[in-house]
């Protein structure tokens, strides 16, 4: 018997080739597991709230000296990151929706890419209503908070903070089931061709 862990030879491939219909099956259950654990244990809901920052670099620099804008940028987007996850900020989250803040700091929210734009807040559920709620409370919340901070000067006064969605948010799978359903058919697709290759060696 030849060893099981040597590389595949030429006549090992034309018997994987041969057995097309084999892996195709392989890959058609796959699939099918697939969808049946997306069924099983589907991943929880996503909602998605936006909030738009203006830096206003021209009006804060006038001068349009880059290095001063970029520590600019730099430093107020930081302060709004760390304003994002305050303690304030989560607490107040916490109390109304009845989550710890562990679980919000742990996955339950997150922000994504802040820079000058639009900064979006994801809130994850399992129920789709409740993830909605969160993420809208959410991008208020920030929002509100940044423009106590503007006000009293604790953040720079060209700063422009602006809700622009936190109603009717888009909700949907973190994870569509066509993920799930690649994923199945390509795991198949290779125990498949393992199998077939191994009994091929075997022989």
């Amino acid at each position: 018997m030849t060893n099981l862990l040597s590389p595949p030879s030429l006549d090992d491939l034309i018997r994987l080739l041969k057995a097309w219909k084999f892996w195709v099956l392989g890959a058609i259950l796959g699939a099918a597991i697939g969808a049946i654990v997306y069924s099983v244990a589907p991943p929880p809901y996503q909602a998605r709230a936006t909030v738009l920052v203006d830096f206003n670099l021209e009006e804060a620099w006038p001068q349009d000296t880059d290095r001063q804008q970029f520590y600019y940028l730099e430093r107020e987007t930081r302060k709004l990151e760390e304003l994002a996850s305050s303690d304030e900020l989560m607490n107040r989250l916490s109390s109304e929706f009845g989550i710890t803040v562990e679980e919000l700091r742990g996955g339950k929210l997150e922000l994504s890419q802040p820079a000058e734009g639009g900064w979006h807040f994801y809130a994850d559920d399992m129920n789709a209503t409740l993830a909605g709620q969160l993420a809208s409370a959410w991008a208020q919340g920030f929002a509100e908070e940044a423009e106590r901070r503007i006000s009293s000067g604790e953040l720079n006064s060209f700063i422009q903070i602006e809700v622009t969605q936190s109603a009717d948010l888009p909700v949907e799978r973190r994870e569509p089931m066509s993920g799930y359903l690649l994923m199945g058919a390509i795991g198949m697709l290779a125990l498949s061709a393992i199998a077939i290759l191994f009994v091929s060696k075997s022989k």
